[in-house]
């Protein structure tokens, strides 16, 4: 049973909650558009007469995205903490939607995963039928890798400690678990950049670097979204926004941390340690291969 019955012109009660009309969706759908346009532009190089488009529709496009989110997310805070009209009904479709959402990611990830094993497994002859390729000096993974794996399942712990801190009322040590694993998720970001910086590969220099810069790459763009998250919940439970009974704001950002600690521990497991260790040789394996040669 809903906590609080909302009437329709109709009179007749009913659970859920009917948002008030909303710019919102019109203007992330023109920034969203905005930024489609503005990256189709700056690919192809468009100019129109002497004004080089280059990156300013993407810069003004994300620049709208990020504005939309900004106050529309407001405005949905507004009305779970000030109105208070997300009852338990409208939780249950949120969280649904959050697990749609996650799905979603996790056959986002399983397309670079599919790629990686895919010229591990099925080495080409542009690979010398090896794996990782000739010549390729791959990062070792019981070194940083093996740091950031603690650091971001240290943040796991943390984000643990912070929901349990909200279940039983206690703020300072939610606020406290929220900071530290903020933290730790920027920390992992910089390791990141780190790593690329000193790794003896670039992108476009075959499969291996491409299918290793893209998951990776888009993990850690995973950390830092979720990471804001987290510092925007942080912000939230110094300003009281979260009880026992009502905290679904941060549980969704959890729930999303949690994501990104999984998949990374299939990265460490299956592109650096696999990935990088098998030093699988085809050639003997395929006597068509080993006679071609």
């Amino acid at each position: 049973m809903a906590e609080k019955l909302e009437y329709t012109t109709t009179g007749k009660p009913h659970p859920y909650h009917l948002v008030r009309p909303s710019i919102w969706p019109l203007i992330g759908a023109i920034a969203g558009g905005l930024l489609a346009t503005g990256a189709i532009m700056f690919m192809h190089d468009v100019s129109f007469g002497e004004f080089h488009v280059g990156l300013k529709g993407v810069l003004l496009g994300i620049l709208g995205v990020l504005t939309v989110m900004f106050f529309w997310w407001k405005d949905v805070i507004f009305e779970s903490v000030t109105e208070k009209v997300h009852n338990k009904v409208t939780e249950f479709g949120l969280r649904y939607g959050m697990l749609l959402f996650i799905a979603s990611e996790v056959m986002f990830f399983v397309a670079f995963f599919w790629a990686f094993f895919n010229g591990a497994l099925f080495p080409t002859e542009a690979s010398g039928f090896t794996w990782p390729p000739q010549g390729m000096e791959v990062i070792q993974p019981f070194g940083l890798p093996f740091l950031m794996t603690m650091i971001l399942l240290l943040s796991g712990c943390t984000v643990t400690w912070a929901h349990h801190a909200i279940l039983e009322g206690h703020k300072d040590d939610a606020v406290k678990a929220l900071g530290i694993t903020v933290f730790l998720g920027f920390f992992f970001l910089g390791f990141q950049i780190f790593e690329y910086a000193h790794a003896h590969f670039g992108f476009t220099e075959g499969i291996y670097p491409s299918a290793f810069f893209m998951a990776t790459g888009f993990h850690g763009f995973h950390v830092f979204v979720g990471a804001v998250f987290l510092s925007v919940c942080w912000r939230r439970a110094k300003k009281g926004h979260f009880t026992p009974e009502r905290h679904f704001g941060f549980e969704a950002a959890a729930w999303y941390w949690h994501f990104v600690d999984v998949v990374w521990l299939f990265l460490f497991i299956a592109v650096y340690w696999w990935g990088n260790m098998a030093g699988i040789d085809y050639t003997a394996l395929h006597p068509a291969i080993e006679a071609a040669q």
